[in-house]
Formats: C-alpha cells, sequence, structure tokens
C-alpha cells in the first residue's frame, strides 16, 4: 500500500513540475511572439514556429543559413543528419 501511495505521489509531483514548466514556455514563448512583431522588418511568420512540423522547421533552418552564408554548413548537417 506504501508504494502506491509513494508512487500516486510521485506522479503527482511530475505532473505539477511539468505543468509549470508548461506555462512558463507558454509566458517565454507569448513574450518573443511580441519582440518578434514589434521589432521592424522581422519575419513576423515566425511567431508561430512552434506549430510547424519537423520538416517545416528543418527547411526553414536551412533558408535561414543560406541566407546568412552557411550554405556549407547545412550541407554538412544534412549529411550527418542522413548517416
Amino acid at each position: 500500500m506504501s508504494l502506491t501511495t509513494e508512487s500516486l505521489q510521485t506522479f503527482m509531483i511530475v505532473f505539477l513540475i511539468q505543468n509549470t514548466q508548461n506555462r512558463n514556455m507558454k509566458a517565454v514563448q507569448l513574450k518573443l511572439d511580441e519582440l518578434i512583431r514589434a521589432i521592424k522588418g522581422a519575419h513576423t511568420g515566425l511567431v508561430d514556429l512552434e506549430d510547424l512540423s519537423d520538416d517545416e522547421l528543418n527547411r526553414l533552418k536551412e533558408y535561414f543559413a543560406k541566407l546568412s552564408g552557411g550554405e556549407a554548413a547545412v550541407e554538412e548537417e544534412i549529411k550527418e543528419e542522413r548517416k
């Protein structure tokens, strides 16, 4: 019986920690979104990045790497990912 109680307590603590972390991340995300919107010339399409798929995020990463002149780095990273 004691083991079940301890397991339940552990689960509740983990749940509370995760809930707090999720709330904090949402708050940080909202603050970052506001900063992106406030900066003139910023790509406001980046506001909802958390809703993109992994493939879309990878394409976006490649796009910005090319813009910054990091094409060789992107090619090397793609090669490493395929291994």
